[in-house]
C-alpha cells in the first residue's frame, strides 16, 4: 500500500506508534489515534476509508508553497501528524460517498504550522473538491485576523499556475474565484455586515478561543446545513476563557473521545501535555509540539520556558502558547512550579501524626467541593499539608463542569463522591472524628457557611471547633505567609493533585494596602482546599507567636 497511498500508510504508523508509546503524545492525541484504528477495524457500518479520497487532499496540499518564513523546500512537505489529521478527515466516507466528518477541531500550539494548513485546506474545499458554487470563508474575530488565512491561500495561489490552470482560480484583491463552478473564497469577520445568507461548504474558524461570543460561530452552523459535505475547520490554540464557546468546543471533543457522547460526525484532536507532566522539561514541550524540529525551533521554546520559570504572568502565557494548557487570564498569587517541586520528596501522613497539628474545613456550598485540610508542624517555620475533598457523585456527570478530572480524580481516590445531589456531610464528619483519634489536633478551624450544625456537632464530640471569618484582615498575613512559605521550600506535600489545582487557581488581588484575598477567576475554578490550609496556617501562626494580628478568631 505504501507505494500507492504513501500518506495513508504514513498516518496509520503514526497512529500505531502513538498508542504503542513510541512517540511522544498527550492522552487526547493518543485517544483520537486509537479511535482512528478501531474504526478502520469495524465491519458492517455506515462509513468506509476511502484510501483514494485520503490520498488525495493530501497531494494536493504537496503541490502548494510556503510563503511565509525560511523552508528546507519550495513546497509543503506534511509530517507524520499532519498526514494522520487530512487522511482521517478527509478519507471517511458514508454509503453515499459524502464525507463522514462535518467537524474539524485542532487544538494545537502556536508555531506547529496551522494557519499555513487552514489556508491549503480553504484552497482545496474551493477548488479539489468536487463541490459546485462552493462558499469557503475564513473566519475570524476581525476582518484583518480572517484575512490572515485567506492572504496565505492568496499568495499560494497567486505563487501555483498548475492550480490556476487547473481549475480556473483567479485571485482577486478581496475573494479567490472559480467562474466554472461558481465557487468563492473569501474572509468573514464578527464585525461583518451580515452572517445571515451564507450557504457554506467550508468554514476555516481561525483562533476560535479569541472569540468573546457566539454570533460568528453560530452563524456557521446555521449556514452548512443546506451541504451535504460541509465542513467546519476549527484551528485554535488554547485560552483562558473556560465559559466561551472554544473551551465547550474542547469539551465536547474530550467526551467524544472518551466515548462518553456519540458523535460520528465530529473529529477532534487535542496536542498538549498530561496534568502529571513537568512542563519545564524537554519531553513535555516535545509531547505538546507536534512540529518540534521542525517548525517549532528548540532553542525558541527553551528561551520562553526560561522566561516563564521566573515570570508568573510569562508562565500563563508559555503554558497557554507554547504548551496548549488552558490556564486562568489572572495571575496565580501562588508560585505553581515551586508547589510542584515541594514533593520532589514523597511524604506519607502517618509519619506526622505524632506532630502538632491544625484542622481545617472549608465547606463552601452543600453541592461544591467540600476540603479538609491538615496541617502539621515538622519544625518552627516547616509544615505539612494533607487533604480529603468531597464532591456530590450527581455532580460528576458527563457534561457536567470539570467532569474530566473530577471523575479521575475519584477513580484515584483522591476525591470522595458522596450519594446524591448534595454533598452529604456525615462523610466529613467521620473523617474528622477519625483523624481526631489518631492525629490529635490542637484545633478545628472553619469557615462559617453553611457549617454551623456540623461544627456544633463536632464541639459537642469533644473537637475545639474555631470560627474563622472570612474577611481580608484575616486572610491577608496566613496568605502571604503560605506563599512565602510555598516559594522558601517550608511546605510539603504528597503531590495531591486536587491541592496542585486549587493553589494553581488561587488568583490574589492587593487592595491599596497591599492587603491580599484568595479569589478564583472563574466559579469552576476551585480554591477551597488552598483556603482551608489559608485558615489552619492563621490558627498555627498563632500558637508560635508569629502573628501580627490578633482577635482573628472565636472559639465556641
Amino acid at each position: 500500500m505504501a507505494a500507492k497511498y504513501p500518506h495513508v500508510e504514513r498516518a496509520d504508523v503514526y497512529a500505531r506508534d502513538v498508542v504503542a508509546g513510541k512517540l511522544p503524545a498527550c492522552r487526547w492525541v493518543r485517544l483520537a489515534c486509537q479511535r482512528q484504528i478501531d474504526d478502520r477495524e469495524r465491519k458492517d457500518w455506515q462509513f468506509r476509508f476511502d484510501k483514494d479520497r485520503a490520498e488525495h487532499v493530501c497531494k494536493f496540499l504537496e503541490l502548494l508553497p510556503h510563503v511565509k518564513g525560511r523552508w528546507k523546500s519550495k513546497n509543503i512537505e506534511l509530517e507524520d501528524w499532519q498526514c494522520f489529521q487530512f487522511t482521517t478527515i478527509f478519507g471517511w466516507v458514508d454509503v453515499d460517498g459524502h464525507r463522514r466528518f462535518r467537524t474539524a477541531y485542532t487544538e494545537v500550539p502556536r508555531k506547529n504550522a496551522k494557519t499555513t494548513c487552514s489556508a491549503g485546506v480553504g484552497l482545496y474545499m474551493l477548488s479539489a473538491d468536487g463541490e459546485s458554487g462552493a462558499e469557503v470563508y475564513s473566519t475570524a474575530v476581525t476582518r484583518d485576523q480572517a484575512r490572515i488565512s485567506f492572504d496565505i491561500a492568496a499568495r499560494m495561489a497567486a505563487k501555483t499556475s498548475g492550480l490556476r490552470d487547473r481549475f480556473g482560480v483567479e485571485v482577486q484583491t478581496h475573494n479567490l474565484y472559480v467562474p466554472s463552478t461558481g465557487s468563492v473564497f473569501r474572509p468573514l469577520a464578527s464585525d461583518a455586515d451580515s452572517l445571515d445568507g451564507l450557504n457554506i461548504h467550508c468554514a476555516i474558524v481561525d483562533e476560535l478561543h479569541a472569540h468573546k461570543s457566539r454570533k460568528v460561530f453560530d452563524a456557521i452552523d446555521t449556514a452548512t446545513g443546506s451541504r451535504r459535505q460541509a465542513l467546519k475547520w476549527i484551528i485554535t490554540t488554547a485560552g483562558s476563557d473556560k465559559n466561551g464557546v472554544c473551551y465547550e468546543q474542547r469539551k465536547y471533543v474530550t467526551e467524544v473521545l472518551l466515548g462518553h457522547v456519540h458523535d460520528e460526525r465530529y473529529w477532534g484532536i487535542v496536542y498538549s501535555i498530561d496534568p502529571e507532566d513537568d512542563w519545564t522539561t524537554v519531553e513535555a514541550q516535545r509531547k505538546a509540539n507536534p512540529n518540534y524540529g521542525v517548525s517549532v525551533l528548540p532553542d525558541d521554546i527553551a528561551t520562553g520556558c526560561g522566561q516563564a520559570l521566573v515570570n508568573p504572568q510569562t508562565q500563563n502565557n508559555f503554558k497557554t502558547k507554547r504548551l496548549n494548557v488552558w490556564v486562568s487570564v489572572g495571575t496565580s498569587y501562588f508560585n505553581a512550579l515551586s508547589w510542584e517541586q515541594l514533593c520532589k520528596q514523597p511524604i506519607v501522613e502517618a509519619d506526622y501524626e505524632g506532630c502538632p497539628c491544625w484542622f481545617a474545613l472549608d465547606l463552601a456550598s452543600k453541592w461544591d467541593v467540600a476540603a479538609f485540610m491538615r496541617l502539621y508542624e515538622r519544625g518552627p517555620g516547616q509544615w505539612a499539608i494533607f487533604g480529603s475533598y468531597y464532591l456530590p457523585e450527581d455532580s460528576v456527570a458527563p457534561g457536567m463542569p470539570n467532569y474530566e478530572f473530577y471523575s479521575e480524580w475519584a477513580k484515584a481516590g483522591f476525591l470522595t463522591l458522596t450519594p446524591g445531589q448534595i454533598t452529604d456531610y456525615d462523610f466529613i464528619e467521620r473523617d474528622l472524628l477519625e483523624w481526631n483519634q489518631r492525629a490529635l489536633p490542637a484545633e478545628v478551624c472553619y469557615d462559617p457557611y453553611q457549617a454551623t450544625q456540623l461544627a456544633t456537632r463536632m464541639g459537642s464530640e469533644g473537637l475545639l471547633m474555631v470560627e474563622i471569618p472570612m474577611t481580608v484582615k484575616q486572610m491577608s498575613e496566613p496568605m502571604k505567609a503560605l506563599g512565602a512559605a510555598i516559594i522558601g521550600g517550608d511546605i510539603w506535600h504528597d503531590g495531591d493533585p486536587v491541592m496542585s489545582w486549587m493553589v494553581a487557581n488561587v488568583m490574589g488581588h492587593e487592595d491599596v494596602k497591599e492587603n491580599v484575598y484568595p479569589r478564583k477567576e472563574t466559579r469552576n475554578a476551585k480554591i477551597d482546599g488552598a483556603v482551608a490550609t489559608i485558615m489552619a496556617l492563621s490558627r498555627a501562626s498563632l500558637s508560635s507567636g508569629t502573628s501580627i494580628y490578633a482577635d482573628a478568631a472565636t472559639a465556641i
